[in-house]
């Protein structure tokens, strides 16, 4: 891994960085109807996601510790891993959009793109090189069928 900071902790700043952003621009903010129902649907969406995608971890009995992807005992492709290769990190997605229209400033969507690329870049693509040492062929044939978030 090229870092090792938690995924949880990674969307915790990243929140930190919206607040500090909706708080702190004079400009941005928005309202329109239907928001507040917006964010209780990321949130729960999330919440589902989250859970669906560790009960397939502890079902499948490999690791879900992010720090320590080469402790992975079997390959997870079934459930809401045949849709994204990272439901628990779109997971993470779904919480940083329900905060941010929970904010309500628009500029907070450049932060949720950094997360995006930030966990790509020290998260995910660390993680596939592990795997395709790990399991090969089946997984590069995984990375081909399923997208990488959704």
């Amino acid at each position: 891994m090229k870092l090792k900071i938690p995924p949880v902790v990674v969307t915790f700043v990243f929140g930190l960085f919206m607040y500090a952003l909706a708080t702190f621009l004079p400009v941005g903010y928005f309202e329109f109807f239907g928001r507040l129902f917006l964010v209780y649907l990321a949130t729960f969406g999330a919440l589902t996601l989250g859970i669906l995608a560790v009960w397939k971890f502890f079902k499948a009995k490999t690791t879900i510790n992010p720090a320590t992807p080469k402790n992975t005992s079997q390959l997870v492709t079934r459930g809401v891993y045949r849709y994204s290769r990272n439901p628990m990190y779109l997971a993470l997605l779904l919480v940083l959009i329900g905060w941010g229209l929970w904010l309500g400033n628009a500029f907070n969507s450049l932060i949720l793109a950094g997360f995006v690329g930030y966990m790509n870049k020290f998260q995910i693509i660390p993680e596939e090189q592990i795997l395709i040492q790990l399991f090969g062929k089946p997984y590069q044939k995984y990375l081909t069928e399923v997208r990488r978030w959704f």
